[in-house]
C-alpha cells in the first residue's frame, strides 16, 4: 500500500511546459533547411589510376559549401572506383553497349509494330475443325545414324548420297483419320524429333523432317484448318532456320571472341562459309517447289554469312518463285512467310514487301475462279468462310508494308484495292493493317467502297466492324461523326444472327459514348436488349454484354447521367448468370469510387448502387474465398462512404441500418457501418457544440444503440473488443454515462473469451501482445469513467483486474504482471487532485469524490493487491532460466516508481534500490540502458522539489556483466 499512499503529486501543466522543445526566435535571413540548396558541382579534370594527383574545377552560383564536397575534398568515390579499372574488364561492357546501340539503330522495327507471336495463339483458336485429318512421318532408318569418327570421308559422303535417295523414294508413312487434336500432338513430335536429330549430329534427317512439314503446306483437303497449320508448321521451319544461323555462327568463332552482332561477311572464315554455301545446295536441289521456298525462306538470315547483298538479291527471287504457286490461298500464306522473314532479317527492304503484296494483286482474281469453287464444293465451304481463311495472311503482309509507310504509299494501295471487283476481303485486311488515323481521315470513302462491296461474299457487318475498331482509336471528322454512325448502325441493327449483331454493336457502342449524347447511347443500348432477348440470345453473348457495360461506364462517370440513361438498368437484367452479374457490378462499383469526387444523397444513384451492391453481398456463400470476400466489401464500403445527407442526420441513421439489413454476411462492411455512425453521434456533438438538446440526446442514444446491438454479430473477437471500447468513448463524450458503462462492461466480459492463438493475415500468433495493447487502451479510458452510483467505487476497474487475475496465461510469458504495472500508472493518475485529462461536460471521480479520504483508500487497498502480485511473481522468476526475464521486470517496475512514486518515503526508496540491484544482479542487464537511466536520475535531481534524487542516485551501483 505504500506506493500509492506515496504516490508523486503531479501538476501536470509544469511538467508539460517543462518538456516542451526549446524554441527560438528565427532570423529569416539565415539559412533555413527548407530554403533551397544551391549545390557546389565539382568537377574532375585528370585522375591517375593510383590517386597520386588530382585537378579539380569548381563552378557555384552560391558562396555557400557543399559539405558532401568538402569531405571528399572534391572527389566522388564511385568517379575513383571507375577511373581506377582495368580499362580491359570495361572494354567488353562498352562493347556491348555499343552493339546493342548499332542494333537498335539499324533494326527498323520498333515495339508498336505488333509481333507474328501475338497473333499465333488466335490463329489456332479461330481456325479449326473437326474433320479428320491425314500426315505423312518420315521414318529414319539405320543409315542415318551419326557416323563414327574413325570412318572415312568417302562412306560418310556416300552415307548421306543414300539418305537423300530414301527420302526421293518415300521412306515415311502416311498416318489417316487423325483428329485435329492429334495432328497437333504429330507435328509437336516432329518439332522435337528435329531438336534430337540436330543435338545428335544427324544433319540430314533434320532437313528431311523439315522438307516432310513443308510438303504439308501443299495439302488443302481440309480448307478450314489450313491457318492452323500454317501456324504450326512454320513453327519448325523457324526453329529449324535458328538451328542452322546458330550452327554457322559458332564456326565463326576465332579465338573465342564470337561476332559481334553487325559482322560484315568479310569476317567470316571459309569454313563457315563453305558450311553455309553446303546447306544453300542442299536446299537448292529439293525438287518441289513449296518445300524448296519454305525451307530457304527459313535460312534466309545464313545468307549475311556470304554477302552483304545476299538477302535483297534473294527477297525479289523467292517473291518470284510464289508466282509458281497455283492455289491462291496456299500461295498467300507463303507470301506472308516470306513477309515475315523479312520483317525479322531485314525490315528496312521494303521494295520486295512492296512487289509482294502488288504480285498478290494481280492474281486476286484467281479466288474467285472456278478451280476454287469446284474444290470449295467438294469440301462444302460457303465463299464466306473460304474469304475468312485469307484475312490472317493478308493483315500480316499489310501490317509489314504500312508499318511506318507514308500516307502516298497508303493512299496508292488502296485505290488498288478499290479498282478490284469483289475487294471486300482486301477491304478489311486494309482496314485492320493501315494506321486508325489513316482511317478515321478518310471514314466516309471507306463507307462508299463498303456499301459497293458484293454482299455475298465477304460480310459487310465485318467490314463495320472493323471500321468500328479504328473508329474507336481515332477520331474521324466532326462533321461526318453523326453520318458515320447512321450508315453503320443501318446496317448494324438489320442484322439477324444476334451473334454477328453483337460482334458489331460492341464496336460501335464505344464510337456513340465518345462522341454523342447520352440520347444516342440510350438509343443504342435499346436496340441491343431488342436484340439480344428474344430466345434468350444474351446467354451466348456475355462477354460482348460485359465489354459494352466497361465502355459505357468508362466515357459516362457521372453516375447522376447514368442512371439518367433509361436503357441502362434494364440492360443489366440481362445478366442472369449470377458470376458474370457480380464481375459486371463490380465494374460498376470500381468505376464508382475511383470516379465520384463529392459525397450523394442523389436517391437515384443511391437505390441503383444499393440493388447492385446487394447483387455483390447476395453472392457469397459458404464456398466464397477470402479475398473475394474482402474484395466486395471494400468496394461496398467505399459506397457507403460516399453517401451524405447533409445535416438530415436521421436520414443518415436510416440509410445506414438499412445498409445493416442489406449486408449482414461481410463482417468489414458491418464494421464500417459502426464506425460510420460513431461518426455520425460525433458530428452531431460537434454541431451542438456538446449541448444536446432532447431531441439530438434522443437522437445520439439511438446511435449508440445502432453500435451495441450490431456489434455482437462480428466473429473477430479483437475486432469486437476495440469496437466496445470505442463506441463506449463515443457515448462516453455524448453524456450518455449509462450506455458508456454497458459498452465497456461487455468489453470486460469478453476479455475471458480471449483465445490463446489468433489467426493473422492467415498465420496463427501468440494473442498476449493483442490482448496487453488493448487493456493498456482500456486503462487510458477507464481514468475518466465515472464511478456508477449503486455499484461501488472503481467498479469497472475491479471487474477488469478480477478478470486478468482469471484469465489463463502462457507459462512463459510475462505480460499478466506488465498489465499490472500499467494498472499501477491507472491507479497512480487516479490519486491526482486533478486529473490529466477528461471528458467535456462529464464529471470523472477527480470531481465526484473530490480527493475523499475513503476514495483513497480503496485506491490503496487494489495498489496493495497489485504491488504484492508483481512482487511475488518476480520471485517466481529466481530460477536459472528465468533470470533474464526477472531482470526485465524488475527495470520495468524500477521505470513505474520512478516515474510515479514519491521517493522521498524511505521504504519506496528501498524497494526501488532493491529492484535495481535485482535488475542487475546476474548480469543480464543492459549496461547502456542502466547508464542512460542513471543520467536521467542525476538530471531529475537538478529540478526543484527533485533535490531527494541525488541521494537515490548515489545508492544505484553500475555493475559490469563480468
Amino acid at each position: 500500500s505504500y506506493f500509492l499512499r506515496h504516490a508523486r503529486a503531479r501538476n501536470y501543466v509544469s511538467e508539460s511546459e517543462m518538456c516542451k522543445l526549446e524554441s527560438i526566435p528565427l532570423d529569416f535571413g539565415d539559412y533555413h533547411p527548407l530554403k533551397p540548396i544551391t549545390v557546389t558541382e565539382s568537377k574532375t579534370k585528370k585522375m591517375t589510376r593510383k590517386g597520386s594527383t588530382s585537378s579539380t574545377s569548381s563552378s557555384s552560383s552560391s558562396s555557400m559549401m557543399d559539405p558532401l564536397s568538402s569531405v571528399l575534398d572534391g572527389t566522388d568515390p564511385l568517379s575513383l572506383f571507375a577511373a581506377a579499372a582495368d580499362p580491359v574488364t570495361t572494354a567488353p561492357s562498352t562493347d556491348g553497349a555499343r552493339r546493342k546501340r548499332d542494333k537498335d539503330e539499324s533494326s527498323a522495327v520498333g515495339s508498336d509494330f505488333e509481333p507474328w507471336s501475338s497473333k499465333r495463339g488466335e490463329i489456332l483458336a479461330r481456325y479449326t475443325t473437326t474433320e479428320k485429318l491425314s500426315i505423312n512421318l518420315y521414318m529414319g532408318s539405320e543409315k542415318g545414324k551419326a557416323t563414327t569418327t574413325g570412318s572415312a570421308v568417302s562412306e560418310k559422303v556416300r552415307t548421306r548420297l543414300e539418305e537423300l535417295d530414301d527420302l526421293e523414294e518415300g521412306s515415311q508413312k502416311e498416318l489417316l483419320n487423325l483428329t485435329q487434336q492429334d495432328y497437333m500432338n504429330r507435328i509437336e513430335e516432329l518439332n522435337q524429333s528435329l531438336k534430337d536429330a540436330w543435338s545428335s549430329d544427324q544433319k540430314v534427317k533434320a532437313l528431311k523432317i523439315v522438307i516432310q512439314c513443308s510438303k504439308l503446306l501443299s495439302d488443302t483437303t481440309v480448307i478450314q484448318f489450313y491457318p492452323s497449320k500454317f501456324v504450326l508448321i512454320t513453327d519448325i521451319l523457324d526453329t529449324f532456320g535458328k538451328l542452322v544461323y546458330e550452327r554457322i555462327l559458332s564456326m565463326c568463332v576465332d579465338n573465342r571472341v564470337p561476332l559481334p552482332d553487325n559482322f560484315s561477311p568479310e569476317s567470316v572464315n571459309d569454313t563457315a562459309k563453305e558450311t553455309c554455301l553446303n546447306w544453300f545446295f542442299k536446299i537448292a536441289s529439293i525438287r518441289e517447289l513449296i518445300p524448296r521456298f519454305y525451307v530457304e525462306a527459313a535460312i534466309l538470315k545464313c545468307n549475311k554469312f556470304l554477302s552483304k547483298t545476299g538477302i535483297s538479291e534473294c527477297l525479289p527471287r523467292l517473291t518470284s518463285m510464289i508466282r509458281g504457286i497455283g492455289d491462291p490461298l496456299v500461295a498467300v500464306y507463303a507470301r506472308a512467310y516470306l513477309c515475315r522473314v523479312g520483317m525479322e532479317v531485314a525490315p528496312q527492304l521494303k521494295e520486295s514487301l512492296n512487289k509482294n503484296f502488288f504480285d498478290f494483286l494481280l492474281t486476286f482474281k484467281q479466288i474467285h475462279g472456278d478451280t476454287v469453287q469446284n474444290q470449295l464444293v467438294v469440301q462444302c465451304v460457303e465463299i464466306p468462310l473460304y474469304l475468312t481463311l485469307y484475312s490472317p495472311a493478308i493483315d500480316w503482309i499489310l501490317q509489314c508494308i504500312a508499318y511506318h509507310a507514308p500516307d502516298v504509299l497508303l493512299t496508292e494501295m488502296m485505290e488498288r484495292c478499290k479498282k478490284l471487283g469483289n475487294n471486300a476481303l482486301l477491304l478489311n485486311s486494309v482496314m485492320s493493317a493501315f494506321r486508325a488515323e489513316f482511317i478515321a481521315a478518310r471514314s466516309m470513302d471507306f463507307i462508299a467502297m463498303i456499301k459497293e462491296c458484293d454482299e455475298s461474299g465477304f460480310p459487310k457487318h465485318l467490314l463495320f466492324r472493323s471500321l468500328g475498331l479504328n473508329l474507336a482509336l481515332a477520331d474521324p471528322p466532326e462533321n461526318d461523326r453523326l453520318q458515320i454512325l447512321n450508315e453503320a448502325w443501318k446496317v448494324i441493327t438489320k442484322l439477324k444472327n444476334p451473334q454477328d449483331y453483337i460482334n458489331c454493336a460492341e464496336v460501335w457502342v464505344e464510337y456513340t459514348c465518345r462522341h454523342f449524347t447520352k440520347r444516342e447511347v440510350n438509343t443504342v443500348l435499346a436496340d441491343v436488349i431488342k436484340h439480344m432477348t428474344p430466345d434468350r440470345a444474351f446467354e451466348d453473348a456475355y462477354p460482348q454484354l460485359q465489354s459494352i457495360i466497361q465502355k459505357v461506364i468508362t466515357y459516362i462517370y457521372d453516375f447522376a447521367l447514368l442512371f439518367s440513361v433509361e436503357k441502362f438498368l434494364p440492360f443489366l437484367d440481362m445478366f442472369q448468370k449470377e458470376s458474370v452479374r457480380v464481375e459486371v457490378c463490380k465494374c460498376i462499383m470500381e468505376s464508382f469510387i475511383k470516379h465520384q469526387q463529392e459525397s450523394t444523397k442523389d436517391p437515384v444513384i443511391l437505390n441503383a448502387l444499393l440493388h447492385i451492391c446487394k447483387t455483390m453481398h447476395d453472392s457469397v456463400n459458404a464456398l466464397t474465398l477470402e479475398d473475394e470476400k474482402r474484395m466486395l466489401a471494400t468496394l461496398i464500403n467505399g459506397f457507403i462512404k460516399m453517401v451524405s445527407f447533409g445535416r438530415d442526420f436521421e436520414q443518415q441513421l436510416s440509410f445506414y441500418v438499412e445498409a445493416r439489413s442489406m449486408f449482414c454476411n461481410l463482417e468489414p462492411v458491418l464494421v464500417q457501418l459502426i464506425h460510420s455512425v460513431n461518426q455520425l453521434a460525433m458530428e452531431t456533438r460537434r454541431v451542438m457544440k456538446g449541448n444536446h438538446s432532447r431531441k439530438t440526446a434522443a437522437f445520439v442514444r439511438a446511435c449508440v444503440a445502432f453500435c451495441f446491438i450490431t456489434i455482437p454479430s462480428l466473429s473477430s473477437i479483437f475486432t469486437r473488443l476495440n469496437l466496445y471500447l470505442h463506441s463506449g468513448q463515443v457515448a462516453l463524450a455524448n453524456q450518455c454515462l449509462s450506455q458508456a458503462d454497458a459498452f465497456f462492461k461487455a468489453a470486460v466480459s469478453l476479455v475471458p473469451e480471449v483465445p490463446k492463438m489468433i489467426s493473422v493475415d492467415g498465420k496463427m500468433r501468440p494473442s498476449d501482445a493483442f490482448l496487453l495493447e488493448f487493456l493498456c487502451n482500456f486503462f487510458s479510458t477507464l481514468l475518466v469513467v465515472p464511478d456508477h452510483p449503486e455499484q461501488g467505487v472503481l467498479f469497472l476497474v475491479r471487474g477488469l483486474l478480477n478478470v486478468i487475475q482469471d484469465y489463463t496465461w502462457e507459462d512463459n510469458s510475462d505480460d499478466k504482471v506488465r498489465i499490472y504495472t500499467n494498472v499501477l500508472h491507472l491507479l497512480s493518475a487516479m490519486t491526482q487532485e486533478t486529473f490529466i485529462y477528461h471528458v467535456d461536460k462529464v464529471d470523472s471521480n477527480d470531481t465526484l469524490y473530490g480527493g475523499d479520504s475513503k476514495f483513497l483508500a480503496e485506491i490503496n487497498k487494489l495498489s496493495e493487491t497489485v504491488v504484492s502480485q508483481i512482487l511475488d511473481h518476480l520471485k517466481t522468476l529466481g530460477k536459472e532460466e528465468t533470470l533474464k526475464r526477472q531482470s526485465q521486470l524488475a527495470h520495468y517496475f524500477f521505470n513505474t516508481i520512478l516515474a510515479h512514486g514519491d521517493l522521498r518515503n524511505n521504504r519506496l526508496n528501498q524497494l526501488s534500490v532493491n529492484l535495481w540491484n535485482l535488475a542487475q544482479k546476474h548480469g543480464f542487464a543492459d549496461t547502456k540502458t542502466m547508464v542512460k537511466t542513471l543520467e536521467y536520475i542525476k538530471r531529475r535531481s537538478k529540478q526543484p522539489e527533485m533535490s531527494h534524487f541525488t541521494d537515490l542516485a548515489l545508492r544505484l551501483p553500475l555493475q559490469s556483466r563480468t
